[in-house]
C-alpha cells in the first residue's frame, strides 16, 4: 500500500521475464503460474467482483470484436491465478467480452502479484485511466479508494498523483441530487455547471437551474451568473427565485430528500403544532406520471 497504484503496475514487463512470481494472497495459486506470454483459455477467466465498471455499451463492443477476428487482441489483459483453476481479471474486461463476440478460446494475459486489496487499486486505477470516463464515474471510483480502501483524500490525492483540491472537487460531486448526477454522467451537462450547482443550499434551488440548464441550453458562465443571482438576489429578480426556507434542519432535510426522490421542487409546510402541507411541483404529464411510479400508484 505504501509504494502507492502506480507502483502496483509498473514493470509488467519485468514481470513477464521473471520466472519466479510470488503470490501474496491466500487466493492465488502458487502451482498455477502459466509460462510467459502464455494465452489463456477464455472460459478459465472470471469477472473481478471488485471491477468498478459496470456499463459497457453493446455497440462499442462489437466494433471491438470485429476488430478482434481481423488482429486478435493487440494488448494483453491482466489477471490473477486462483486455486480452483481459473483467472480473475485486474483489468482487461472489455477486451474480454469483445474476444467472447469475437468466438476467441483463448486470451493473451500478463499475470500480476497481488492481493485482494491490491486487487482493487489496480482496477480502480486502470478505469480511472480510462479516456471515456465522466465526472461522476471518477467521484465514484475516488470514493470507493477512500471507502474499501481505507484511503484519506490525501491518501487518494497521493496515489493518483492529483491535487486534493481536485479530488475533493469531485467526490462534492457526489451531494448533489440523483437526477443532477445522472445528467453529468449522460453529458446534459458539464462538470462545471455541476460545480456551479453545489454553490446552492437547498435541493429544490439545484433542481430548479438543472431545468434551466437543459430548457435553455445555459452555457457554465450563464449558470454561474444565475446562481450568483440566486444566492445574493436583486430585488427585481426575485420573482423566479425558490422561497428561502423558513423550516427547522431536520425538517429542511426532509423536503431535499423528498425533492432528491422525485427529482421537482417540493414545499413542506409544518407548524408548531404538527400540522402541516407536502406540496409536489410537476410541470407537465411525464413528471405526474413519475410521481405516481415512485409512490406505485
Amino acid at each position: 500500500m505504501g509504494e502507492g497504484i502506480k507502483a502496483l503496475l509498473k514493470n509488467i514487463d519485468d514481470d513477464l521475464k521473471s520466472k519466479d512470481l510470488a503470490y501474496e494472497s491466500q487466493k492465488v495459486d502458487k502451482k498455477r503460474v502459466p509460462a510467459v506470454g502464455a494465452r489463456i483459455p477464455i472460459e478459465k477467466i472470471v469477472v473481478n467482483p471488485k471491477q468498478p465498471r459496470q456499463d459497457f455499451d453493446d455497440s462499442a463492443l462489437q466494433e471491438l470484436a470485429e476488430s478482434i477476428k481481423t488482429h486478435d487482441i493487440i494488448q494483453p489483459i491482466t489477471v490473477v491465478s486462483l486455486k480452483d483453476g481459473t483467472y480473475m481479471l485486474v483489468s482487461g474486461e472489455r477486451r474480454w467480452r469483445a474476444a467472447k463476440l469475437a468466438g476467441l478460446n483463448d486470451l493473451p494475459a500478463y499475470i500480476r502479484t497481488a492481493n485482494d486489496q491490491e486487487l482493487l487499486e489496480m482496477a480502480l486505477l486502470e478505469n480511472l485511466q480510462r479516456e471515456d470516463l465522466n465526472a461522476i464515474e471518477i467521484a465514484l471510483s475516488y470514493q470507493r479508494l477512500m471507502d474499501e480502501c481505507d484511503l484519506t483524500q490525501e491518501g487518494v490525492s497521493e496515489r493518483m498523483k492529483k491535487e486534493r483540491s481536485t479530488i475533493a472537487n469531485y467526490l462534492r460531486l457526489l451531494k448533489l441530487p440523483p437526477d443532477i448526477q445522472t445528467g453529468v454522467r449522460d453529458g446534459e451537462l458539464s462538470m462545471g455547471h455541476a460545480r456551479a450547482l453545489l454553490s446552492l443550499k437547498y435541493v429544490d434551488e439545484q433542481l430548479y437551474v438543472y431545468r434551466e440548464i437543459k430548457e435553455k441550453g445555459l452555457s457554465v458562465r450563464q449558470v454561474e451568473a444565475l446562481v450568483r443571482n440566486m444566492i445574493n438576489p436583486k430585488v427585481s429578480d426575485q420573482k423566479d427565485k425558490p422561497k428561502e426556507s423558513k423550516l427547522p434542519p431536520a425538517y429542511q432535510r426532509i423536503e431535499d430528500d423528498i425533492a432528491s426522490l422525485f427529482s421537482m421542487k417540493v414545499d413542506l409546510q409544518r407548524k408548531n403544532n404538527g400540522k402541516g402541507t407536502l406540496k409536489i411541483d410537476f410541470q407537465n404529464d411525464e413528471e405526474l406520471e413519475k410521481i405516481m411510479q415512485v409512490l406505485k400508484l
